[in-house]
């Protein structure tokens, strides 16, 4: 049997083991069930942890699926150990803008699953439920240092649907690489889009009023149903407590793209969105505080830089790209030093993502061109500083910074093994932990995971 075969036949057989659920258990639960490993103790590393911190000579043990320590001199009986000598290592990748799985590769129209372009609001349809876990890109990220990512819908709708965080591990179903307790979040998108698929259509909205407009429509509609449904559960409760049957009186009818919409409301999922103008930014902002919601982060901000100040006062991340720009008229006025300048305001949260499948392979090379042109602003951004734009800041935007992100005590073992300096350009990712199991090694054959739908395509020489 072809050794990558066998890998990919024992990954999924290892996450095929279903996780019990809950009594009230959530729509669709994470069955994730990370690799069996023992401990693994890297030694005399350059450590950067994530949260600011750069440790020469340092270790790092991992066992149980966990992060046990960080420190000089560790021991560990019955551990892998592996020599660190040179190496760097960091917390794993994680890519806060992909679309991996649902727009995966091949390229073909069948595989078109990102965009529910059928009506303005459609924030009933879910990323997860388009995902196609044989995507190659999974393999292709997890070779670039990429451990989680969420992946988004399309930015064709005002508000496009949840997205959905996953661990970056072979699996057969999407479930089997649910991020276990990440928060849903719900895709937003301002601009251009909106208003060119549907304005083409004769339809609203066809300018960037009627996008506001739609916003608004929408979360009014939100807020009757979220009242509705808070006034039922408090009668249910005042019932119960008179010791009466809880079942007296019907529910409001379901309905699921208001529920996704409610939740929002109620602080349960996250708003991700896709924004480049400094002046719609500052609407958004505005239509948040109407609605009582919070935004987690802009994606691509082209113009961020221009209040900078005021995303890091509302502690809103901002996820943007290096150097994407001029593309279209909204993503004009880019200039190269954006994220290093969005980094500079005290309690700022900029992050390094890719919005591409190709890019999303070399994350850490992105970021190490944004060191480049902050630094030649005087602005100091040491490789400690400047890895939490792919790590904890990421971690935090998508609500996932209680587990993952850094290399912390107790949190996952989520961890890349460098052969230098990740920002060089030089960089590569020699071995790859998710949960503290080793599933990429550039120097092992057997540990390059390749998607069932690649080995059928593999020519023999």
């Amino acid at each position: 049997m072809h050794p990558r075969f066998r890998a990919s036949l024992l990954a999924t057989a290892l996450f095929a083991l279903p996780a019990l659920a809950p009594a009230a258990a959530p729509s669709f639960p994470s069955t994730y069930q990370p690799v069996a490993s023992g401990p693994v103790l890297i030694t005399d590393a350059t450590v950067l942890t994530g949260d600011g911190r750069r440790l020469e000579g340092a270790d790092v043990l991992m066992r149980d699926g966990k992060v046990a320590a960080v420190g000089t001199d560790l021991q560990a009986g019955g551990a892998t150990v592996v020599d660190g000598r040179g190496k760097w290592v960091t917390p794993g990748i994680i890519d806060v803008h992909s679309h991996l799985g649902v727009y995966p590769a091949p390229g073909a129209l069948a595989h078109q699953d990102g965009n529910e372009m059928t009506a303005p609001v459609t924030a009933q349809v879910w990323a997860e439920h388009a995902v196609w876990p044989q995507d190659p890109g999974f393999a292709a990220a997890l070779a670039g240092g990429v451990t989680s990512m969420m992946i988004l819908p399309g930015s064709a709708n005002l508000i496009g649907g949840r997205g959905v965080v996953l661990k970056n591990v072979p699996a057969v179903t999407m479930q089997e690489m649910k991020f276990p307790g990440a928060p849903h979040s719900v895709k937003m998108a301002c601009g251009e889009n909106p208003k060119r698929v549907y304005g083409s259509r004769g339809q609203s909205p066809m300018t960037r009023m009627g996008n506001l407009a739609g916003y608004r429509a929408a979360f009014i509609e939100a807020q009757k149903y979220r009242q509705a449904w808070d006034k039922y559960e408090a009668s249910q409760r005042t019932e119960g407590r008179r010791k009466k049957d809880a079942g007296n009186g019907e529910p409001p009818a379901r309905d699921l793209r208001l529920d996704t919409l409610a939740g929002v409301l109620r602080g349960e999922i996250s708003v991700q969105i896709h924004c480049y103008r400094a002046d719609e930014m500052a609407l958004m902002m505005d239509l948040a505080k109407e609605f009582d919601f919070r935004i987690a982060a802009f994606h691509h901000g082209v113009e961020a830089y221009k209040l900078a100040d005021r995303l890091a006062e509302e502690g809103i991340c901002g996820a943007l790209w290096a150097d994407w720009w001029g593309f279209k008229m909204e993503a004009y006025d880019g200039i190269q030093e954006n994220l290093a300048l969005v980094d500079r305001p005290k309690n700022s949260c900029a992050i390094v993502h890719s919005d591409s499948s190709e890019g999303i392979q070399r994350l850490n090379q992105e970021a190490a061109k944004v060191m480049g042109r902050g630094e030649r602003l005087g602005l100091s951004l040491p490789p400690e500083h400047a890895i939490r734009w792919l790590t904890s800041n990421a971690a935090k935007a998508i609500g996932v910074d209680g587990a993952t992100g850094t290399l912390a005590e107790g949190k996952m073992a989520d961890v890349v093994l460098w052969n230098g300096n990740p920002f060089s350009v030089y960089a590569l990712a020699e071995k790859v932990y998710v949960d503290g199991a080793l599933l990429y090694d550039r120097n092992d054959p057997a540990r390059q995971p390749v998607s069932d739908f690649m080995l059928g395509q593999e020519v023999s020489p």
